[in-house]
């Protein structure tokens, strides 16, 4: 029987965003808005972005045999942005498919997004309370998701990677809720301990989580934590790292 997980699983956040330049210019000039002229699926990744793509590619490819067999990105344009330079500096078979899965979006923000958390009090300020309350794991604002949203559909997702890619070396690349949301799903965790990891430092872009397949976590096996928002690839690489920094005034 084929094995239930992969021998292998990494989740990658994607590469500096042209988005994720423009909130902070926005936090720093106390902006409501972030300034973008696209859809959030359309923002592209930054200069800085491109070469962490790169340069976790050509780490990948030092590797040789570590290398994924299967690439699974979000559809959004910075995700397969990276994907993509990823694959092509070498990272991932130059003939194997990159395959999108809309399960893997971004967290829908609805009617906060492009706000600031200084434009959300001052524009929705009872969506704001209402976050204050209920904490942003269960708050859904109009229009979006709360974390058990994106959690559902990733549920699903990791039943798909269970069902085709058994014994397999897989790599995700996505956003920093999804890395997120996957540790709560793999780990067994709960909404306290979730959180408490968020807090304790922002996810890196083209930083590396990994799971490795163990088969006594189980009856029939399970994946164990092997590493955590790892950038030592893109230090190796001479790569610029770059986090998000904490929003203001957020209640997590």
């Amino acid at each position: 029987m084929t094995p239930r997980w992969p021998r292998r699983l990494w989740i990658v956040r994607h590469g500096e965003s042209a988005g994720n330049v423009a909130r902070q210019e926005a936090i720093t000039a106390g902006a409501a808005r972030i300034a973008l002229e696209q859809r959030d699926m359309d923002v592209p990744l930054s200069p800085a972005g491109r070469e962490q793509a790169r340069a976790l590619g050509r780490w990948f490819a030092r590797n040789g045999a570590e290398r994924p067999e299967v690439l699974l990105t979000s559809p959004y344009l910075r995700a397969h942005e990276t994907a993509r330079l990823f694959a092509e500096a070498g990272g991932y078979a130059p003939d194997a498919p990159i395959c999108s899965d809309e399960r893997l979006r971004e967290k829908e923000f609805g009617i906060l997004d492009g706000l600031t958390a200084e434009g959300i009090a001052a524009v929705e300020p009872e969506q704001a309370r209402l976050r204050k309350v209920l904490g942003k794991f269960y708050h859904r604002p109009p229009g979006g998701e709360s974390w058990c949203d994106v959690i559902l559909r990733l549920r699903s997702l990791l039943d798909t990677v269970s069902l085709h890619h058994g014994e397999r070396n897989v790599m995700i690349v996505a956003h920093q809720v999804v890395v997120l949301c996957l540790r709560y799903i793999l780990e067994g965790l709960d909404e306290g301990s979730i959180l408490a990891i968020d807090r304790e430092a922002p996810i890196a872009n083209c930083g590396v989580t990994e799971y490795v397949f163990d088969p006594s976590a189980s009856r029939t096996g399970g994946l164990r934590l092997s590493r955590f928002n790892v950038t030592a690839p893109l230090v190796e690489e001479q790569a610029t790292v770059t986090a998000e920094p904490p929003r203001k005034g957020e209640v997590a």
